[in-house]
């Protein structure tokens, strides 16, 4: 609006009621303002980096072992943040870091693959919550987000829809990445806004690099167009999160970096961070969890497995560390620095501990309760995060990367959890430069410091909707003031029945369920509180519950309270049962139907959206026509690392059961077909009941039984989150090889799949 300010608390932003004229002649009339939304004058541009999996205790900004050139300079040119808290999860945290409410509030309990039917973990955005992304586009900014996105509930991610909490609906002008939890780095399932597109062919291809890209390309797109007017970037790779996939040169960096174990390891970090005043000098080392065995306990094979493990982590570490660089130079090099605020969250959560005792060469192990041993993955130890890996590292390096706390990532009730480091950088805001602030701050804090930085207010209403009073505070008040008290007094803290409260200082939790355990440890009404004063404790070291209990009775309150208003009640601390659509009563696109037919063409069908095989009998009835030497998918669902195909190779028809890129099992045809149209048909009888179970295959042309076979077992849970149904071909990893090309070089009328009682 030009010659006055609009009215910023109601989006979107009124124009003017147009004016009525008598005027017959153009030429004798005055034309009125142009109704024009600007942001507010000298708005910066925003850049947010939130890097996946990476705990307190990673970087070397933070007192850790790996390299960060990057985070190093921004610190030194900004601040850093050394009690800052994410929710301990990915999508939850994602959640309340874009919209500046608790994750509860955006009924994000949870990650969106485990919602159910509860308030608070829906999976569903409510209509009183707005983004900050859309708030901000509707002020005059450019959108875009580029990487992790992993808010969309898996049921809304088809052509069905609906679109809404897709990111290009939720206030992204531009949206380059993937929608789910995870991908795989070398071969990842990409979209551009609303459309699947396919890996760019390149042999050196790493996804983080490519976004990398795609967000350069962007920025010097919307300085050549628009210089005037601000923009806000969401940056959020999907490293460090497992699958660990990066360049052999990168983890080469850190051969024999590691071979002290993760015990003396976490006394380094620990000693660097008291060195670099990261931490208070008082800071005792948390104890390490039982669960975790001592280093020098362990046997040869295990230590080198373990070191290779954590070399390759490091080097993936390292990589983003310097994607990261790149995208920061270019912004620079647009002459952007000064008004630019970056704030780069070094993690949505703790390390993982989610590869368990051992690590895992195919993290898709974790969610089928499948062990993995040492002498299994130690044949990949050569291997191990490349292409033909899917892996993940042992537990005892994730409590290490989260140095000075106890647990990991999923415990929201330990700062091993919920506790990363944030750098600031705002040159034209912020005239403190390498110093560190101590105030305690939380992920809904970022929404609110960002809309102020900006002069923009939370809004009232959206689209005619009363919105929620803004949860977080903003963190403004401590960028030129280290001494500043702090404003954020209160917190909850709540994933999976690990629950916690913190008060001016004080903060009591409770361990319901480590990460690498399946069970909870106790019942919910029957777990151990404790209580620690967290201005004398950093790390949590001392459990003062039993001196104390007046104040820990009055916390535990003071949570049931909180609980209440967030929507946090009722807890729900199952895990992998969370992941059944049905057990959890929460919509699929198939619903209640036991078939469905599909069409050449259709992909990118993801477990909540393609008909469930899983555990049970089933047909697939395919209508074709063939071409001599027929070749190429029928249908397919998941990948390399776990999944099922139905095609033909070499004209003959075949089928392929691959347990998470484990094992194979193969039923082909002896006889190729000739040209023509036929029926082809995959029929499987499941031998149930139970999970997991195999059953028998058989494989028929135009009825005729041309091939029968044994599976020995099936997946009783996820295939790869990356890998979805296709018809017609197999996208991303492949299943098995289908020699040329997976793509059908003949025609597919139609493919009938059925499950059966």
């Amino acid at each position: 609006m030009i010659g006055q300010q609009p009215d910023r608390t109601t989006l979107p932003i009124q124009e003017p009621i147009r004016q009525k004229s008598t005027e017959l002649d153009v030429r004798n009339a005055t034309a009125p303002p142009r109704f024009e939304v600007r942001a507010p004058k000298e708005a910066p541009n925003v850049v947010v980096i939130l890097i996946d999996d990476m705990g307190f205790g990673v970087s070397e900004t933070f007192g850790g072992p790996v390299k960060s050139p990057t985070m190093n300079k921004l610190a030194a040119n900004g601040i850093k943040y050394n009690r800052f808290h994410t929710t301990a999860l990915c999508s939850p945290t994602r959640v309340a870091l874009l919209t500046g409410y608790n994750h509860h509030s955006n009924n994000m309990g949870s990650i969106t693959e485990a919602a159910t039917t509860f308030p608070g973990n829906t999976g569903i955005r409510p209509q009183s919550i707005t983004p900050m992304a859309e708030v901000l586009r509707q002020n005059g900014y450019n959108t875009a987000a580029f990487g992790k996105y992993h808010e969309t509930p898996p049921w809304e991610i088809s052509n069905s829809g609906p679109q809404d909490r897709w990111p290009t609906r939720s206030g992204f002008e531009k949206f380059y990445g993937f929608i789910g939890g995870e991908t795989n780095q070398w071969a990842p399932l990409i979209y551009d806004g609303l459309t699947i597109v396919e890996t760019p062919e390149n042999k050196d291809y790493h996804f983080t690099t490519d976004m990398t890209n795609q967000a350069i390309s962007w920025v010097r797109f919307q300085q050549a167009l628009s210089p005037d007017k601000p923009f806000f970037m969401y940056f959020a790779p999907g490293a460090t999160h497992a699958p660990h996939h990066v360049p052999k040169e990168w983890a080469e960096k850190y051969e024999g970096k590691f071979d002290m174990g993760w015990d003396k390891l976490r006394e380094l970090t620990l000693a660097q961070q008291k060195k670099m005043g990261i931490v208070p000098k008082n800071t005792k080392l948390a104890p390490k969890p039982t669960d975790i065995k001592d280093w020098d306990k362990l046997s040869a094979d295990e230590k080198k497995l373990f070191t290779r493990q954590m070399e390759v982590y490091a080097g993936f570490a390292e990589q983003t560390d310097y994607e990261v660089g790149r995208l920061i130079a270019a912004i620079e090099e647009l002459g952007l620095k000064d008004n630019t605020i970056i704030i780069f969250i070094a993690g949505d959560n703790g390390a993982s501990a989610e590869g368990q005792m051992n690590g895992m060469y195919c993290e898709m192990t974790y969610f089928n309760a499948i062990p993995e041993t040492v002498p299994d993955m130690l044949k990949h130890y050569n291997e191990w995060g490349s292409e033909s890996t899917y892996p993940h590292f042992a537990a005892g390096w994730a409590i290490t990367m989260n140095t000075p706390f106890s647990y990991t990532k999923q415990v929201a009730s330990d700062f091993g959890g919920t506790r990363n480091g944030m750098i600031i950088q705002w040159p034209a805001g912020i005239k403190a430069k390498g110093e560190v602030r101590s105030q305690f701050g939380h992920v809904i804090d970022i929404a609110p410091t960002v809309l102020e930085a900006a002069k923009i207010p939370a809004p009232t209403e959206v689209n005619g909707i009363r919105q929620d009073p803004m949860e977080g505070t903003s963190l403004m008040y401590s960028f030129n003031n280290a001494d500043a008290a702090e404003r954020h007094k209160t917190q909850y803290f709540e994933m999976f029945g690990n629950r916690g409260i913190y008060q001016d200082g004080w903060f009591a939790r409770t361990i319901h369920r480590p990460a690498w355990h399946l069970k909870p440890l106790n019942t919910l009404q029957t777990d151990k509180w404790e209580l620690y004063d967290t201005k004398e404790d950093f790390s949590l070291a001392t459990d003062l519950a039993t001196k104390n209990q007046d104040r820990l009775k009055e916390m535990q309150k003071l949570f049931m309270k909180e609980a209440e208003t967030y929507h946090v009640l009722p807890l729900d601390d199952r895990l992998l049962e969370r992941t059944n659509a049905e057990l959890m009563g929460r919509p699929t696109v198939m619903g209640n139907r036991t078939s469905v037919t599909y069409g050449e063409g259709m992909k990118g069908m993801g477990v909540d959206v393609f008909i469930d095989l899983r555990n049970k009998s089933y047909s697939i009835t395919a209508t074709i026509e063939v071409k001599d030497n027929g070749n190429g998918v029928i249908v397919c669902q998941g990948g390399r690392f776990g999944g099922l195909s139905f095609y033909m190779k070499e004209g003959k028809p075949a089928f392929t059961y691959n347990f998470l890129g484990m094992e194979s099992t193969s039923i082909i045809a002896k006889q190729a077909l000739k040209a023509g149209k036929y029926t082809l048909a995959y029929n499987f009888n499941y031998d149930g009941p139970g999970t997991g179970k195999g059953g028998t295959g058989t494989i028929t042309v135009d009825g005729n039984t041309v091939a029968e076979g044994k599976l020995i077992r099936t997946q009783p849970g996820l295939f790869s989150v990356d890998d979805l149904a296709d018809i017609g071909t197999d996208d991303g990893t492949q299943v098995t090889d289908y020699g040329t090309s997976s793509r059908f070089n003949g025609k597919i009328d139609k493919v009938f799949i059925e499950q059966k009682k």
